[in-house]
């Protein structure tokens, strides 16, 4: 086989499987797949990124697709490496969409509607009361968190003045601030593939926390989205340079309107058990990332 690519891909949660799958279909077309390269156990040298005596960067593409094991020394590698090679999500798409501020502040720019934000000096803690005044209900958000870790409702001064303290000795330089948007304690996740809609659910909040975060005690339901929908998580999507990406977006009750809240650049495949419960969209998700594979490595 003449072309060779290298594959990172959560296992938990059926990941396993579907690696397989991936990796059947690429041989099919002749691509040879080297699976299980973990960057933060490579080691950098006379030009080469090594892992296990193979050369990372002389590979045709890199897959990398694993959210839960991410370390500094593996990002900084991973973008030696986007300077070098093909890879999905490219590196700049990959720290874009970590960051929810970079993220809703370039959405901002392209017209798409997002949740009111601010990015707070930690020095400045007086714009944090003026705000807490204007809002009445927001939410601190940490720039670069995942699965709904970290996320704070503030619903009056006395929960700001009490997590004060906790921000200062996390040592962060500033904050990312949402207004806390009326809304059914519903969302959609749309995933999106090279530009292409590939399946939706929804995500409902349990009744003891207003996060519908499956990490977060959330719990998924079968969810059918409009085009409006369709064409709002395609469009945010396209602005994030994302191959893959996962659109969450709830509506706006008060101003009657859908709203991103965040792009994710690496949505999870369907489990085996919501499989069970009818979200189907695995095959076409895997024949869709095979397709692309195909295009960015053709010689």
């Amino acid at each position: 086989m003449s072309r060779k690519i290298g594959m990172w891909l959560y296992s938990n949660g059926g990941g396993d499987k579907i690696q397989k799958k991936i990796v059947k279909k690429l041989k099919e077309r002749e691509i040879e797949t080297i699976t299980d390269i973990k960057l933060h156990d490579a080691i950098a040298k006379d030009g080469h990124i090594m892992y296990k005596n193979r050369k990372v960067d002389e590979l045709d593409l890199f897959f990398s697709y694993n959210a839960g094991e991410q370390t500094q020394y593996q990002m900084f590698l991973y973008q030696a490496l986007s300077r070098v090679i093909p890879m999905i999500n490219s590196y700049d798409s990959f720290v874009l969409t970590e960051d929810k501020f970079q993220t809703s502040f370039l959405l901002e720019r392209h017209g798409i509607a997002t949740p009111e934000f601010q990015l707070c000096h930690r020095d400045n803690s007086r714009q944090l009361g003026k705000i807490m005044k204007k809002w009445s209900k927001m939410v601190y958000k940490p720039t670069d968190g995942w699965g709904g870790v970290g996320l704070t409702k503030i619903e009056n001064q006395a929960t700001l003045d009490m997590l004060m303290p906790f921000l200062n000795q996390m040592d962060l330089r500033f904050f990312y601030v949402e207004k806390f948007l009326k809304y059914d304690n519903t969302d959609f996740r749309v995933d999106i593939v090279d530009g292409q809609f590939i399946g939706c659910y929804g995500r409902k909040a349990s009744k003891t926390d207003w996060r519908t975060n499956v990490t977060s005690g959330g719990s998924v339901f079968l969810r059918e989205p409009d085009d409006e929908v369709i064409d709002l998580a395609k469009k945010a999507a396209k602005i994030c340079g994302a191959d893959i990406a996962g659109v969450d977006i709830i509506y706006d009750l008060e101003k009657e309107e859908y709203v991103v809240l965040e792009v994710n650049g690496i949505p999870a495949f369907a489990t085996p058990e919501q499989e069970k419960m009818g979200l189907d969209f695995n095959k076409k998700k895997i024949d869709l990332i095979v397709d692309m594979i195909d295009r960015k490595t053709k010689k």
